[in-house]
């Protein structure tokens, strides 16, 4: 069983990771004035709701607008109207919520200011296939790439070119107004452009490097997808197109990692930021983290306690329809690599407070999980096989599920070493 107080910290560390990105704190300072025409706010993402909610109290002035979350997901707003949709799979009520925005932002002039608020999440929920295609063509190709297990950036390069709005073409529909987008990355390095397939923010990209995305990752794309991601009009605007935009990072992974590590520096532990940007497949992310917390377990080179963070965002290649998620796969891999070792506690969970499709945001693990697996009947090889991580912390009461935080600044790994 692991250790309540441990189990107890690495909470503290991850509510702290959480803190540091919550909207009331990160928008304030990003406040924009008031201009001479009106001020539209739009947004999406998993915590979209939330970062509405907190822009109408900072701000001095009328506003309107529309944002989109998650199912569940929502927060109360007087000026601003929030609406549900699907994720990780769009939906027609995706298709609904975009045309809505997409209204807010048509017809401004040059005195009006829209406001983007922009978090992870917002790739699936904003749903605006190209002339041609309809909602099944998108739902197609979404659950083909989060089937592929390539690395977000991949992903979101392959939706930008099948979008009415993303890559920047709804900053484009509402030229001439400026538009301030206020971007909570949940993108390993913090490119704007990246975080929900960029909206708001323009990038360019090859139709070569699209394919070649998909050959690279084993992206099983439908049929009809490649000359539809090849075709001229796939091409988002380009940057020198924009004149009037103005991007900031208000919250990202390392700032998150920051909190936390200064948190356990109070509580008389070191605390070293491994990297924020993590990529790879998760079981396998979860084996290399768990061979360096075993070295620093048994070595004498690093002064324990330590702590081990890192951040960013791995991916899980589907190989069956179980429950779990990329926390959960990555735990399990860091618990093949730890067994029989004491002294070792390990947190893994979204800061967005869900973990794949499931309730939990992630789980905790340290060297006994695989045995006490094995006492329940339960093997962690095959259920990695099947998709079904969940399943195993479930079994183990060694989940964390704290509900949906209202921010999105991706994964939170803790490794604890007394």
């Amino acid at each position: 069983m692991i250790d309540d107080a441990d189990k107890a910290l690495l909470i503290s560390l991850f509510d702290e990771a959480v803190r540091a990105a919550d909207p009331e704190t990160c928008l304030a300072g990003h406040i924009p004035a008031r201009p001479k025409g009106r001020t539209v706010v739009i947004g999406a993402g998993k915590g979209a709701a939330q970062l509405a909610q907190a822009f109408e109290r900072q701000y001095d002035g009328d506003l309107a607008g529309v944002v989109v979350t998650r199912y569940g997901y929502a927060a109360p707003c007087e000026q601003i109207e929030v609406l549900e949709a699907s994720h990780p799979v769009p939906d027609q009520a995706g298709i609904e919520a975009t045309k809505r925005i997409i209204d807010e932002v048509t017809g401004l002039g040059p005195y009006d200011l829209v406001v983007a608020l922009v978090c992870g999440g917002g790739s699936a929920l904003l749903a605006a296939p190209p002339d041609g295609y309809d909602l099944s063509h998108e739902q197609e190709l979404n659950q083909a790439l989060l089937a592929s297990g390539a690395p977000i950036t991949a992903m979101n390069a392959v939706r930008r070119r099948f979008s009415k709005v993303k890559g920047g073409r709804l900053a484009a529909l509402a030229a001439p107004a400026k538009v301030l987008s206020l971007v909570v990355s949940d993108i390993p390095g913090d490119i704007a452009a990246d975080v929900a397939s960029g909206p708001t923010v323009p990038a360019q990209s090859d139709p070569k490097d699209i394919l070649a995305f998909a050959e690279n990752y084993a992206i099983e794309l439908p049929e009809w997808a490649p000359m539809a991601l090849s075709a001229p009009a796939a091409a988002p605007p380009s940057a020198d197109s924009f004149a009037n935009l103005e991007t900031r990072i208000v919250a990202s992974a390392r700032k998150s990692l920051e909190a936390a590590a200064a948190l356990a520096k109070t509580r008389g532990i070191k605390a070293h930021i491994l990297s924020d940007a993590l990529e790879g497949e998760s079981r396998e992310v979860g084996r290399v983290l768990g061979a360096i917390a075993r070295e620093a377990a048994t070595g004498s080179l690093w002064p324990k306690p330590l702590l081990m963070l890192s951040g960013g965002e791995t991916t899980v290649t589907l190989k069956a329809k179980g429950r779990g998620g990329p926390n959960t796969e990555l735990l399990l891999g860091l618990a093949s690599a730890i067994e029989g070792v004491g002294d070792i506690t390990a947190m893994s969970a979204d800061t967005d407070g869900t973990d794949g499709s499931e309730d939990n945001a992630g789980g905790f693990a340290d060297g006994g999980t695989l045995a006490r697996l094995r006492a329940k009947g339960l093997d962690a090889r095959a259920l990695l096989n099947q998709n079904e991580a969940y399943t195993a912390f479930e079994a183990l009461d060694d989940l964390h599920a704290p509900g949906p935080t209202g921010t999105n600044v991706n994964d939170f790994r803790a490794i604890l070493i007394r």
